[in-house]
């Protein structure tokens, strides 16, 4: 492979990681967001907290799958290049029906475990995420510079 190969497909890789990383960054805003309307729906928030709990959740649930889309590709783009990324970020069911029908401490409090789960998993892959983005970077410079550019 040439170094104007391997160029693009670091670039490839770098477009991946950013939108592997707009997603999680987005994913992890919502999962926060569900994280305090939990918290208002522990102490006695009613319906309307929980609604917005979930709202939360869902919106974190597509911003998550959009990540698995990118980081998968991020996966293929760093194969093509010889590289390998074991990162996986998983989003269970948020026992939503369990949430609105048996309202209560114990329910909450197990949403409320997932979300942090959740959230704690989306904040693990954005850092490993960022690792990665910077050492192709870091390439691409080197890349750029061995071509006299």
């Amino acid at each position: 492979m040439t170094n104007q190969d391997t160029l693009r497909e670091v670039r490839e890789a770098i477009t991946a990681a950013n939108r592997a990383l707009d997603s999680l960054e987005n994913a992890e805003r919502e999962l926060k967001g569900a994280k305090n309307w939990g918290l208002w729906d522990m102490f006695g928030g009613g319906a309307f907290s929980g609604i917005m709990k979930h709202s939360r959740l869902d919106k974190a649930k597509r911003q998550i799958e959009d990540a698995k889309y990118y980081l998968r590709v991020l996966g293929k783009e760093l194969s093509d290049i010889n590289i390998s990324m074991n990162l996986q970020v998983e989003v269970g069911s948020f026992l939503t029906f369990a949430d609105f029908f048996f309202d209560g401490i114990v329910a909450d409090w197990m949403v409320q475990s997932k979300i942090n789960d959740a959230l704690n998993q989306v904040v693990t892959a954005n850092a490993r995420v960022l690792e990665i983005l910077g050492n192709l970077q870091r390439w691409e410079e080197q890349l750029l510079a061995d071509m006299g550019r």
